[in-house]
């Protein structure tokens, strides 16, 4: 046998356990470019984040399928107990992108299932009614805040949240506020409130609604002015009646249709992030170019009628963006952060969940009486 080779520094060699040549393949084809410059690859750098915010976002669509789950909450509850993979920095491009280009493109296409024909069909009094219960859910959000001792963008965060249309508006409220003025923490904490108050709104104000004695209209109206995900209103208004659940839909379209203005508001209450603060005014201004084309969107599907299928494709696929970025955004947060915050965290979204469905339920009593 012969002995050991002496001598030979091993980690100065960078294919030693290179045994199948991958590291030698990327870095020839970084240096392709002819310049001598290293290029990073785009598709290998995006791969290992978006393929595992992929396969953890199948999973959780999986278990909501076989097991009658709520499909975000699920993706966020599988997203937190894969969070260990957002510590690789190999990830983050992946999980970037999927946690913000599939949460803009995923809004746009969700502008493919309102018009303004469906806000009509509800009446001005019922309009505007819905307004101000959106505005005392905002309200309440940022009490919330205040009583728990957190600062007001969470109270804005977990009002519009609750007031709109849960994880959807969740989302574009965050791309307003921005990283610098709320953690990535609270809000992976917020979206999970949301989401949880959302699902146990969708099994409870049915059998409320019954126990009241309420009418269809009034169900409906209750239902989809309270409840925050769009497809659980939808199923809740239809678990009381055909009728409920045809009213609660066109009561919370109207809701969601609501979400270019009410972001255009936040984003004139807070002002500029840090990083748009060096920018000119009408750029500050501006709403981002995503709830831009989602009013777009709107309008076309107003002006024009959209076939069955297209629409229908547009909403699963709606579906299936939003998933991976709520996904994406559970694997980004960090647990000890999320444990440290505890439950008083929670207070924003507890305390405009109730006020929704007070206000709701005043209306639905007088108003619709």
């Amino acid at each position: 046998m012969k002995p050991p080779m002496q001598g030979i520094d091993w980690d100065a060699l960078p294919q030693g356990g290179d045994l199948f040549g991958e590291m030698h393949y990327a870095d020839a084809v970084q240096a392709s470019a002819g310049d001598g410059e290293r290029r990073p690859l785009l598709l290998p750098s995006l791969a290992p984040g978006f393929a595992m915010c992929a396969v953890a976002s199948a999973a959780a669509a999986w278990l909501s399928e076989h097991y009658g789950f709520p499909i975000i909450l699920l993706g966020l509850l599988v997203g937190l107990s894969l969070n260990f993979v957002g510590r690789d920095p190999r990830t983050h491009k992946g999980l970037d992108l999927a946690s913000r280009t599939c949460l803009r493109f995923g809004i746009v296409l969700l502008g493919l299932q309102v018009t303004v024909a469906q806000i009509g069909k509800l009446g001005p009094a019922p309009f505007a009614a819905l307004v101000g219960v959106m505005t005392l859910t905002f309200l309440a959000g940022l009490a919330g805040a205040k009583i728990a001792g957190q600062s007001r963008y969470a109270g804005l965060l977990a009002g519009g949240a609750t007031a709109i249309c849960g994880a959807s508006a969740a989302l574009a409220l965050y791309g307003v506020i921005g990283k610098d003025r709320l953690s990535q923490a609270q809000f992976a904490l917020t979206l999970v409130g949301v989401s949880l108050a959302s699902a146990l709104a969708m099994s409870v104000y049915p059998a409320l609604a019954s126990e009241l004695g309420l009418r269809d209209q009034q169900a409906g109206f209750l239902i989809g002015a309270s409840i925050h995900d769009v497809a659980q209103a939808i199923g809740g208004g239809y678990a009381f009646s055909d009728h409920a659940g045809s009213y609660a839909t066109i009561v919370k379209l109207s809701r969601v249709a609501l979400l270019a203005p009410t972001v255009a508001i936040v984003s004139l209450m807070i002002g500029p992030s840090a990083e748009a603060a060096g920018q000119s005014v009408w750029r500050r201004l501006a709403l981002p170019w995503f709830i831009v084309a989602f009013l777009v969107t709107v309008l076309l599907n107003s002006a024009i009628t959209v076939p069955a299928p297209i629409a229908g494709f547009a909403l699963t696929g709606s579906k299936a963006l939003l998933l991976l970025a709520v996904t994406a955004t559970a694997m980004r947060s960090r647990m000890d952060l999320l444990l440290e915050m505890g439950w008083r965290a929670t207070i924003p979204v507890m305390t405009a969940t109730v006020v929704s469905f007070m206000a709701s339920l005043l209306v639905a009593l007088t108003l619709l009486a």
